[in-house]
């Protein structure tokens, strides 16, 4: 009962809170439903549900009562069945995807040989997509683990960092060594880095290489340009896997397009390449991460059409003065 409410019954309230015509009461280890049948039903669904994902060993957030009561609101499946499938257990933690667009983002992993995991920060795309390589080679799916991404400053400069370039450049990188330590043994990590068994390693040291039997991770991949995308894609080799992850409302780079809203245009009926995107739904860091994204994703809509708008009365204006010059 104290995984199914979770502490000071935090996860109880998220219940009401998806249900709130009806009332939930709890005393031992019985809980009560109370209010109209329709209601009540489907509360109790949730709650067997829930409950169901705690004895196939779940540790439950407030983000997977969330993403239960949207995969039955909309009839998906049951949530205990797409959301207990872990893809790796590491230190008695389990790595799995905890809504259905993660869920259908990990099953395009597996189905396809390129897969683009694109949406806003706290949805998991790269944190997944590592959890799949390191997955792929427990396995002996892959011999190698490559990851990747551009050194592109996000308001600094690398020349104020202190020491040598590789100095320089292991500060972008850290996130990549953070997650591995995470779903690895931190002891394994360093040897399978000299090894050349797991490659972190700065976007611009894979030009010229043919990337066999491998899986490649590009992360931030919306600063990178386009001609960098074309380069990396075509390092792809024989009985290798690529997942190219980015948020396209959050690119650094100072000038040009991105190279991941490019590669939407061009790759988009190519097989054995897919797109999975992830909104603000598929959050799983603080709800307020969610919020904070659906409110920039409306500010940024009001100022497109706020442009537009001026885009065209100019137009028209130029058009009245072409016409009355032409009078």
């Amino acid at each position: 009962m104290v995984r199914l409410l979770g502490t000071q019954d935090r996860l109880l309230r998220e219940i009401e809170r998806e249900v709130p015509a009806v009332q939930v009461m709890v005393r031992g280890n019985v809980v009560t439903l109370e209010g109209e049948t329709s209601q009540v039903q489907a509360a109790r669904r949730l709650v067997e549900e829930l409950v169901q994902l705690v004895r196939n060993g779940a540790d439950l957030g407030q983000g997977d009562v969330k993403s239960s009561a949207r995969i039955l609101e909309t009839n998906a499946g049951s949530p205990a069945e797409l959301l207990s499938q872990a893809i790796l257990t590491s230190r008695g933690k389990s790595i799995r995807p905890k809504t259905l667009g993660q869920k259908e983002y990990v099953d395009a992993i597996d189905e396809n040989t390129i897969v683009f995991g694109i949406g806003p920060a706290g949805t998991g795309k790269t944190y997944l997509a590592m959890a799949k390589a390191v997955q792929a080679l427990q396995r002996k799916e892959v011999e190698r683990i490559i990851l990747t991404r551009p050194a592109v400053e996000a308001g600094e400069r690398l020349g104020f960092l202190p020491g040598t370039l590789t100095d320089k450049i292991d500060p972008y990188l850290r996130p990549l060594y953070d997650a591995l330590n995470e779903m690895m043994d931190p002891e394994m990590v360093p040897k399978l880095l000299a090894a050349g068994t797991v490659e972190v390693a700065p976007l611009a040291y894979m030009r010229g290489r043919t990337l066999n039997n491998a899986f490649i991770v590009l992360d931030e991949a919306q600063n990178t340009s386009p001609e960098q995308m074309k380069m990396f894609l075509t390092r792809l080799g024989f009985g290798s896997k690529m997942v190219v992850t980015g948020d396209i409302t959050q690119v650094d780079l100072p000038v040009g397009a991105s190279g991941l809203q490019l590669v939407t245009r061009v790759l988009g009926d190519i097989d054995d390449i897919r797109f999975s995107r992830l909104t603000s739904a598929d959050v799983v860091r603080h709800t307020l991460v969610g919020e904070i994204v659906d409110a920039y994703t409306r500010y940024d809509a009001e100022r497109q059409a706020a442009r537009f708008e001026k885009s065209e009365a100019r137009d028209i204006a130029a058009d009245r003065a072409s016409d009355g010059g032409a009078r």
